[in-house]
């Protein structure tokens, strides 16, 4: 049996991922259509709502754990920059996101970019450096009902991230995984420095965190839900195959 994690926004599955190699039976959930999505069950609909609606009140809640990540560009600093003067079409749903999870009685934890977290408490910051990736990827993580885990030690940088930066171009390490053309990374590229084999449309590759991340979370998640105090919520569980 595993117990059974929510997956908002999870758009192509790279946290998805990460909890399926933790030990969790994961269900996502997102707007949009994602055939690439690699979780177990998947659930067209807006995440605020589905959280919303009867899950929200149920007790107990049937899921044993949730991972958020509300999209970024409303509150990210380079697209504020690049939009400046212009109005921003935009929305945060991060308040709205935690305002739902506050609902519930199990461990969350809300992800967001460094530059784009202006809307998350910062409990943990990951990145690429941490698990010898070949991509940077920084983020910031907000907890709740539970403590946040240990913060890995920030190893340091092996040189720069490839690509054209003020007509000068650098090799480096790492390459960049959003966009396209300046040397960024191409789908190959992207896909084995995120750790996505399985994922065939760029933007589910530009739109992730690396599974690591999330298996580094799950880990904790297990360790809390099997603790003392969470004893009771691996009845949320699911039988494997």
């Amino acid at each position: 049996m595993k117990p059974v994690l929510l997956d908002l926004y999870c758009c192509a599955g790279g946290a998805t991922k990460g909890y399926q190699r933790a030990g969790f039976y994961v269900v996502g959930v997102d707007v949009e259509p994602h055939p690439d999505y690699c979780g177990d069950e998947f659930v067209k609909e807006d995440a605020i709502q589905f959280l919303n609606s009867e899950w929200t009140y149920a007790r107990p809640f049937p899921f044993a754990a949730v991972h958020a990540s509300p999209p970024c560009q409303a509150d990210h600093a380079i697209n504020l920059g690049n939009q400046k003067g212009k109005p921003n079409d935009h929305v945060s749903l991060t308040a709205k996101t935690r305002t739902a999870l506050r609902r519930t009685d199990v461990p969350w934890v809300i992800e967001q970019p460094v530059g784009g977290s202006r809307q998350i408490r910062k409990d943990l910051k990951l990145h690429g450096d941490m698990f010898g990736l070949n991509v940077k990827r920084p983020r910031w993580f907000e907890f709740g009902n539970c403590e946040p885990p240990p913060q890995p030690k920030q190893a340091p940088s092996r040189g720069r991230t490839r690509g054209w930066r003020h007509g000068e171009y650098f090799d480096g390490p790492y390459v960049a995984v959003y966009g396209e053309g300046g040397g960024k990374a191409t789908d190959d590229e992207a896909r084995a420095a995120m750790g996505m084999p399985w994922v065939t449309d760029r933007r589910g590759l530009v739109e992730a965190i690396p599974p690591v991340y999330a298996e580094y979370i799950g880990r904790h998640f297990i360790h809390v839900l099997t603790g003392h105090s969470g004893l009771e919520r691996l009845d949320r569980t699911v039988h494997s195959g």
